[in-house]
């Protein structure tokens, strides 16, 4: 086992590789292949903490790597996907003063928090629960949202990908869950699934159930369900 010690950090450098391509796409503006890469990246991401543990080869080098891949791939990505979509919002294309050509810079304060935030985990003690919204998970809330807003199951609202307002509420929301200290619970890499938790089950099956019915529109959802496991303080 002790030959695979480079595992996890080549994992984690393929979620840096994916983040970058991706981030690529979405300056393009193609934020579908975004999405497909930003979601490989979340897998790798995923993995690199589970094999690291399995190994035994936790180390501040692959903690730091982690913290520098996420910045990027989970960071920058929700900044680029909002960043265009504020270019094509309604307030943005119906008025041409400076302030409005401005006003989708303020997307990368996500990135700014993300910095915060990965700064604030580095520092943490392991527990039970996260503090503020892990960024991985907030990058799969903005970078699948279209996804959701434009399912035919919500013809509704879907106008509201077009609203600058959403959007910069949504900038503003994301940037405190980030900062923030409320508490999450972890559900990170098989081994912190093997004890039966019957919230825990729930939860994952909820979540496997939206999957197979909305399939990439599922995973905004599956995160507000995931705030929602939080606000109510259950403990998994």
């Amino acid at each position: 086992m002790k030959a695979l010690w480079f595992l996890p950090n080549a994992l984690t450098f393929l979620n840096l590789f994916f983040g970058c391509i991706g981030i690529v796409y979405g300056i393009n503006g193609d934020l579908e292949t975004l999405s497909f890469f930003i979601l490989l990246g979340a897998l790798c991401d995923f993995f690199d903490g589970f094999f690291a543990r399995l190994l035994n080869v936790q180390g501040s080098i692959g903690t730091h790597l982690d913290s520098f891949a996420d910045l990027i791939t989970f960071g920058m990505s929700p900044a680029v996907v909002i960043f265009n979509l504020l270019e094509k919002s309604n307030y943005v294309t119906s008025n041409t003063t400076i302030f409005s050509n401005y006003i989708p810079f303020l997307s990368f304060l996500i990135v700014v928090s993300s910095s915060y935030r990965l700064a604030k985990f580095n520092l943490q003690n392991n527990s039970s629960f996260f503090h503020g919204l892990p960024t991985p998970a907030n990058a799969v809330l903005i970078v699948f949202l279209p996804y959701l807003l434009n399912h035919e199951l919500l013809n509704g609202i879907s106008g509201l990908i077009d609203s600058t307002i959403f959007l910069i509420s949504l900038i503003m929301v994301s940037s405190i869950l980030l900062i923030s200290n409320f508490e999450l619970p972890k559900l990170k890499g098989f081994d912190s699934i093997k004890a039966f938790n019957l919230k825990r089950e729930i939860f994952i099956l909820i979540s496997i159930s939206l999957l197979f019915t909305l399939k990439f529109a599922a995973f905004p959802l599956i995160i507000i369900l995931y705030l929602t496991v939080g606000l109510l303080r259950i403990k998994f």
